[in-house]
């Protein structure tokens, strides 16, 4: 199967339509609360890889699926895509609340595997088997996590932890 039909399954599955490239608003809910983001070009570009990022790894896009994926583009590397770091980062943290050794996995698959973080979106890279794009990028490959691995992973577990004790410290400074 090529990568465009594995993502048209992958939409037709999640009920993603055309996969909201062009919509102007990226809606979800959190629980019961609606929430919205702006569709910026920046995303819009990272999100074309990031869906065949779940078509290649199988991480679905329940709120476990979407912190195992962004764990998975983390340790892999989002390059120069910034929105995708952030909106990773956002979800790696909902993650280790919600499903910390799910996302350790992910994380741990993601430091021996590439990305198409690396190469921008063309057309033409939809034409690629699922399974060359598999071997290409190392999906599925396995290894025994390093320390070096496990380390990393402390560094991005610990990042929210660090963050917002600067922000409470950055906030006491201000009004105190």
């Amino acid at each position: 199967m090529t990568l465009r039909q594995a993502r048209q399954e992958y939409f037709e599955h999640n009920g993603l339509g055309d996969g909201g490239y062009t919509a102007k608003w990226v809606k979800f809910q959190m629980g019961s609360i609606p929430f919205a983001i702006p569709n910026t070009e920046a995303r819009k570009k990272a999100v074309k890889l990031h869906d065949l990022h779940h078509v290649l790894t199988g991480y679905g896009t329940t709120w476990t699926g979407e912190a195992e994926i962004s764990a998975w583009e983390i340790a892999s590397g989002c390059r120069g895509y910034l929105v995708a770091w952030v909106i990773n980062f956002f979800a790696f943290i909902i993650g280790l609340v919600i499903a910390p050794r799910a996302v350790y996995r992910a994380f741990l698959r993601g430091r021996h595997s590439g990305n198409f973080y690396g190469v921008r979106f063309q057309e033409s890279l939809l034409e690629k088997t699922v399974g060359e794009a598999r071997r290409e990028l190392r999906v599925d490959q396995t290894a025994p996590p390093t320390f070096a691995d496990s380390f990393m992973f402390s560094i991005w577990a610990a990042a929210p932890v660090l963050i917002t004790a600067a922000l409470i410290v950055g906030i006491y400074t201000l009004l105190g």
